[in-house]
This record gives C-alpha cells, structure tokens and sequence, in this order.
C-alpha cells in the first residue's frame, strides 16, 4: 500500500529542497526525485498522525469510480496527456485512498508503463474488466470512449446492486424487529403474567400454558442456546463459502430458492449480458470477455458455466450454442444472443438483453416487497395477537367465574 515518504535532496542548482511523496518504496521516491533533477540525500518513511489516519483504511467506492472515468474521459478527449490528467485528478479526487492510487498510477506511466499495466496493479479498486477494458481502448485509440463505456456500465452495476439490496433488506429488517419485540415481551412482560397466574392456582387454558412454557424456555437457558446455534449457522455458513464446493453448493441452493431464487436469476443474467456486452463493444476478444465476466459473476455455479461455454468456444463453437446446453440462460436470452451473432451486432443485442432484464429485475422487486408486506405484518401482528389473547384468556375465565 502507497505511504508518505519525507524527503530531501540537491537540485542541479545546488540549492536544497524537501518535501513529501506518496509511493509504494523508497526507490520508488528516488526514481521520481531524479525525473525532476533532484539528487535525494534523505528519504524516510514519515511517521505519526499521517501512518495511522483514518484516511489511510478508506475505502474506494463504484461512485468514487464513476467521477473519476468521467472527468478522466472529458481530460483525455479535450487533449491532455495521460500523465497531466492523472496528476490533476489526484489532487482533485476527494477520496484519499483514490488519490494515493492515482499518484502511484501517474508514476508508473511516467517510468513507462502503459496506464492499463498501472491500473492492473491495483485489483482491489480497479477491476480486471476495468483494466482489460482500459487496455482495448489504448489499443484502439479510443480511450475517451471506452472510459465513458466504463462509467456508463459501472452506473448500471450499481443500480442493480441497489435494486437486489433492496429486496434483501426490507424482509430482514421487519423480521428482526418482529423477533426483537416478540423476544421483549416474551422475557419481560409474561412472566409478570405467569406470576400472576400461578398465584391465583387453577388450570390455565392451553394457550396460556404454551406461551408460559415458551417463555420459560427464551428466558432461561434455551434463549441462550438457541442464540448460540444460530451463531454458530452463521459461521458454518461462512465457513462452508470460504471453500471452493462449498461456495458452489450453496451457490446453487439460492438459484433453487422458491421466492429469491428466480430474482437471483434474473440479476445473474442482467449482469453478464451488460459486462459482456460492454467488453465485446470495446474490442475486447470474446474468450477473453467470458473469462473476465465469469470472475466477476458472483456466482460459482455462473461462474463454473461460463467457463464450459468458454472452453467451448474456443473450440470453434459459437456462444449460443453452449450457452443454450449450460440450462443457466433463459432460452429467449440464448435465441437473441444467437440472432446478434448472425447478423454481427453481438454488442447491441446483449446490451438489450441486459436493459430487459434490469427491467425484469425491477418489477420482480416491487413483486417481492409488495408480496412480502403484508406476509410479515400478518406474521408479526398474529404472533403478537396470539400472545396477548393468551395471557388476557386466564383474565376472562376469571371474570366470568366472579359473575
């Protein structure tokens, strides 16, 4: 990870200089003093508040991504230098972490390297898709549009990734505050019931008692049991996905879910027809578009098709074809797929295939949360019902006995 070095050293004037750079190693410092005619005579590591600031554990997010491809695409089409546009945007760039990147990038074009080399050598901010696109771009002469491709794809990306969270989090959400109240009353307020209960003696109805036992259970050493199982899933669970089968068994087990699962789906093939799409459109070879789009799927099962249809392919079939035996894909998705290949616009129709889908994903969205409204209010409003007419049952009895 770049740090901040504190340096000084000669001029070719003889005069004395000192400052601070951002880099990966002291040589790296030195190499940039000497571009500059500056001969370093001290160069260290600087130390204190700069080592550990917040700053330095930020993260760089899609929208970060987004501004700084379009303000780069609008350097690079006005006619600006590779090196003068990376240098303006990282001291423009908000996003510490972002501007560190960029200055370290800004040095490896300037000793040489061609700016999708620099950006390959940061994978955790910038993608193999973003870097390989970058490179078909260089290549083309194109870098101000396949740039402005980037920003476009990765807008989309980012909106589908809202749309799925989205319908994950609202039944999560309902569903632990319905657990938490439920929890509440469940350990404080029917044991006050129960003691009430207990002291006037007699036979409880049978929902009383069940609530009662229930309660007892939650209250005691079962609550803490069942909170330790269920930790205990969630670590299995991330430990059984940390592992190659394991990641792809239960991969396979959400495409099979009866709600989420063709939601999932949908969301899969959105996004390979866009990455593939946008790869094929900026030259990118196809083998090497499939190889990228299977890493970023997200899905092991995906992951594992795409490459059969890949190894396919590269056997001289076309992408349709192992596309349509792989029972991933939709037949719609592989007929239109096969239509592009034959009439040679393969970008444009996997480019619709994904605007229908990003559609697809957001109607089965409002389906899902407009279906799962009601089910958790008739969920939490019947369990706390269920509750409260058993506590209140013993009280009734009561009554009409003392009429």
């Amino acid at each position: 990870m770049p740090v901040t070095f504190q340096w000084s050293g000669k001029t070719v004037r003889g005069t004395i200089e000192s400052g601070e750079l951002v880099a990966n190693s002291k040589d790296e410092v030195i190499a940039q003093l000497k571009r500059r005619s500056i001969t370093p005579t001290i160069v260290t590591e600087k130390a204190g508040k700069a080592k550990f600031s917040f700053n330095m554990g930020a993260k760089v997010k899609d929208k970060d991504i987004v501004i700084f491809t379009r303000q780069f695409a609008t350097m690079i089409d006005a006619g600006l230098p590779l090196v003068q546009g990376l240098e303006i945007l990282s001291t423009q760039v908000e996003n510490k972490a972002l501007a560190r990147t960029l200055t370290t990038i800004k040095s490896d074009v300037e000793s040489g390297s061609t700016y999708a080399d620099a950006l390959k050598k940061h994978p955790r901010i910038f993608s193999e898709l973003y870097a390989n696109m970058v490179a078909a771009g260089e290549a083309g002469g194109i870098l101000d549009t396949i740039l402005n491709r980037l920003a476009v794809y990765i807008e989309k990306a980012m909106k589908l990734k809202k749309k799925v969270k989205g319908a994950m989090v609202y039944p999560i959400v309902v569903s632990s505050i319905a657990i938490i109240v439920i929890g509440i009353i469940m350990v404080f307020v029917v044991p006050t019931f129960s003691k009430m209960f207990t002291s006037m003696g007699g036979i409880l109805p049978l929902p009383t008692r069940v609530i009662m036992q229930m309660s007892h259970f939650i209250a005691g050493i079962g609550g803490l049991v069942v909170l330790i199982l269920l930790v205990a899933f969630i670590v299995a669970i991330k430990q059984i996905r940390r592992m190659e089968q394991g990641k792809k068994v239960t991969d396979r087990l959400l495409l099979k879910l009866p709600i989420f699962g063709p939601l999932l789906n949908k969301v899969a093939v959105a996004k390979f027809t866009r990455t593939m799409g946008t790869l094929v459109s900026s030259g990118v070879p196809i083998l090497d578009g499939l190889e990228i789009t299977a890493k970023t799927a997200g899905n092991k099962v995906l992951e594992y098709s795409i490459m059969e249809v890949r190894k396919q392919v590269s056997e001289g079939k076309t992408l349709a074809e192992p596309l349509s035996k792989a029972k991933v894909f939709p037949p719609m998705v592989t007929h239109m797929i096969a239509v592009g290949e034959s009439t040679g616009a393969l970008d444009a129709m996997l480019t619709k295939i994904a605007d229908f889908y990003d559609d697809e994903v957001d109607n089965a969205v409002n389906t899902l949360t407009s279906m799962m409204e009601p089910l958790l209010m008739v969920f939490l409003g019947g369990a706390v019902g269920f509750i409260v007419i058993a506590m209140y049952l013993p009280i009734f009895k009561l009554i009409t006995l003392i009429k």
